[in-house]
């Protein structure tokens, strides 16, 4: 289904990428946008499939990852509302090396042919070199995490994680920090490159020294000072 809407009250305003286009860059763009709505669990890509759509994340959480010779799941990123993902076909991509699945909530988001994009970056130079800035973004993430892997072990990787979460999406109750996710312990693993029954027991010490509170979808960290 293809939008066509006022581009004052459009999606568009919500995504801070968008931020720098002028009404008439909007309503061109907007009338190119297909909005999808998709189950949990469901992927939004695979492998091997073409890369030449762009996505824009409005309600729920992707994970994008890929999976090793054995079959084991890695997870490269988390991708939240108002986030770009599926991007690499913008430096030459042409088939996904990863895929892109929903978590455990129904996800909405828009999609954009890779061309049209680029269309619009050769005409709004402010709009390149914010795409150029995300790109460097996500190169120093993958940098900060090859980094984790070699120097840190299993139960500092798994409290940094929750801690850059907190710091990212958290809600200050009070002297504590809540975080709400669609993330099983698995999940976190498979970010964290340790084993489920590691992130279980990580996260129950963290209980027991009460440093944190948790239960399903729902991470309260007492005292970020104190968690380490």
């Amino acid at each position: 289904m293809t939008l066509v809407s006022n581009p004052t009250t459009s999606f568009l305003s919500n995504f801070p990428l968008f931020q720098l286009l002028n009404e008439d860059e909007k309503y061109h763009l907007e009338s190119r946008f297909e909005k999808k709505i998709k189950p949990k669990y469901s992927y939004i890509y695979l492998p091997d499939e073409p890369s030449d759509t762009i996505y824009f994340l409005a309600k729920g959480t992707i994970k994008i990852g890929t999976h090793s010779d054995d079959g084991k799941e890695v997870i490269k990123s988390l991708i939240h509302p108002t986030a770009m993902f599926g991007e690499l076909g913008l430096i030459g991509e042409k088939k996904r090396q990863d895929f892109a699945q929903a978590l455990k909530e129904e996800v909405t988001l828009y999609t954009l042919k890779v061309e049209d994009f680029k269309k619009l970056m050769r005409s709004n130079y402010g709009l390149c070199d914010r795409v150029m800035q995300l790109f460097g973004s996500r190169l120093l993430r993958a940098e900060n995490k090859l980094e984790s892997l070699i120097f840190k072990d299993a139960r500092t990787r798994i409290i940094d994680f929750i801690k850059d979460s907190v710091i990212a999406r958290g809600r200050r109750i009070g002297y504590e920090m809540l975080l709400k996710h669609s993330l099983t312990h698995q999940d976190i693993a498979n970010i964290t490159c340790t084993s489920r029954q590691t992130v279980t027991l990580v996260l129950n010490e963290l209980r027991k020294s009460d440093l944190i509170y948790f239960n399903r979808g729902k991470i309260l960290v007492r005292d970020m000072a104190k968690l380490a």
